[in-house]
């Protein structure tokens, strides 16, 4: 049996957003979202935590280079998202509410498609010290 590690990288990025769902009257958005639905918008220094697992490498005993993980989050991730605003600047929120759940989401969905295939992945997403969300679940 192979031995599976797991390494973690830890990167943040800044961000505003305004939690809102247009379909809803502005009273049922201020009752869901509170201060979150600030027409002004908001914003966060997110903390990035992505979780790769896998069975080390036989001949560098890495599950994954860490550099390598880094850049590919700076690319990804950092330079789509950071200091920008979220319903405004990006093209993956535009019609999606940028819910820290969501936001999760949408940053496993960019990295996924770039970690190998035998590897598994989790995203944690930390939109306050006490606030964070994990996906996959």
């Amino acid at each position: 049996m192979q031995k599976k590690v797991s390494i973690f990288r830890h990167e943040h990025f800044n961000a505003a957003h305004r939690l809102y769902n247009p379909a809803w009257s502005n009273e049922k958005n201020d009752a869901v979202f509170g201060k979150c639905n600030n027409p002004s918008f908001h914003g966060h220094n997110y903390e990035l935590v992505v979780k790769i697992t896998g069975v080390p490498d036989a001949e560098t005993g890495y599950v994954m280079d860490m550099k390598e993980l880094s850049e590919l989050i700076q690319q990804e991730i950092h330079s789509r998202f950071d200091h920008k605003n979220l319903n405004l600047d990006t093209e993956e929120f535009k019609h999606l509410n940028p819910t820290a759940e969501n936001i999760a989401i949408v940053i496993y969905e960019l990295l996924r498609p770039h970690i190998p295939a035998d590897k598994d992945m989790q995203v944690r997403l930390y939109e306050t010290p006490r606030n964070f969300v994990e996906y996959p679940a």
